[in-house]
């Protein structure tokens, strides 16, 4: 568990991160969004000990000090590897740091070598590698020793749908191994679907802390979405309806300013006419994070 307590951190007079506080239970995938400059690097800095801050983070029960680094996995999001290496010596170099044994990454290696599928030997260069399979090679560092805590920045940039969805499944592995995970991402169906908590910082305080199901309720089912042959201008016409758009799928998305109007509006519009979709909904992550950075439809 990584538990932080009261987390403030100031360059100067600029106050990054106002006193935040919360909890992410083992095994569970945490996402931390917000806008740039909110403080999220500040945050992954000050919880790697790169940065002296004021206040407590502690993983497992214990303070996290530079004792406890071998316990913990960090993707940068500048990838960070020595071109003229081949992988085994990037990997053994970078993973003895960590407290494995030589021995222990030859034997781990191809393992997760046929496991991120990637395209090359262990006595290739890293500068021989593509771009996706180095970003891979740089994944194995972080993860190879097993850590409890996981911290990915950007783990999805540059990689095609394909290698997405592959490391979206060793992520999730990792979570049913226990490990704690925290990753940002500015893609938030990647949060939506990955993540059990999400974390907002603006301005350096926290905005939003919970589940994501928990945190779309709290703002209300108030999307509708229907298919129907029934003119636009009559469900503009339409009670408590706010906005209304067509969507990629070929459905209306209406926006109302109270959930309680989807019954009325179903009477309405189903008296005598054929709805194929009729489907209420809260904000998706997407659009919760646009309203909480200010950002109107």
């Amino acid at each position: 568990m990584l538990d932080v307590k009261e987390l403030s951190k100031s360059y100067g007079s600029k106050e990054v991160l106002k006193a935040i506080s919360f909890r992410i239970p083992s095994g569970t995938i945490c996402g931390l969004v917000g806008k740039n400059g909110a403080g999220k690097t500040t945050f992954f800095h000050s919880l790697l000990r790169f940065v002296s801050y004021q206040g407590q983070i502690d993983l497992d029960g214990q303070a996290v000090t530079q004792e406890l680094f071998p316990k913990i996995g960090y993707l940068p999001e500048e990838r960070s590897l020595m071109p003229k290496l081949t992988v085994f010596e990037q990997v053994r170099y970078l993973a003895t740091l960590k407290g494995l044994s030589s021995k222990e990454v030859a034997e781990k290696l191809p393992i997760w070598m046929e496991k991120l599928e990637v395209k090359g030997k262990l006595t290739d260069k890293i500068k021989s590698l593509s771009k996706g399979n180095q970003q891979k090679i740089q994944l194995i560092v972080t993860l190879i020793h097993e850590p409890s805590l996981i911290i990915l920045d950007e783990p999805f940039s540059g990689l095609d749908p394909v290698n997405t969805a592959l490391l979206k499944r060793v992520i999730l592995e990792e979570k049913e191994r226990g490990a704690t995970i925290i990753f940002s991402d500015h893609v938030m169906t990647n949060v939506e679907e990955l993540c059990d908590q999400l974390l907002m910082i603006q301005d350096g305080q926290l905005v939003l802390n919970g589940g994501i199901q928990e945190i779309r309720r709290q703002f209300g089912r108030t999307r509708l979405f229907i298919s129907s042959d029934i003119p636009r201008e009559r469900l503009e016409g339409l009670p408590h309806v706010l906005s209304i758009q067509m969507t990629n799928q070929d459905k209306w998305r209406l926006v109302l300013d109270d959930e309680a109007a989807g019954p009325e509006i179903f009477q309405i519009l189903s008296g005598g006419a054929y709805l194929s979709t009729f489907d209420q909904q809260a904000p998706t992550i997407d659009e919760i994070f646009k309203i909480k950075s200010g950002v109107t439809e």
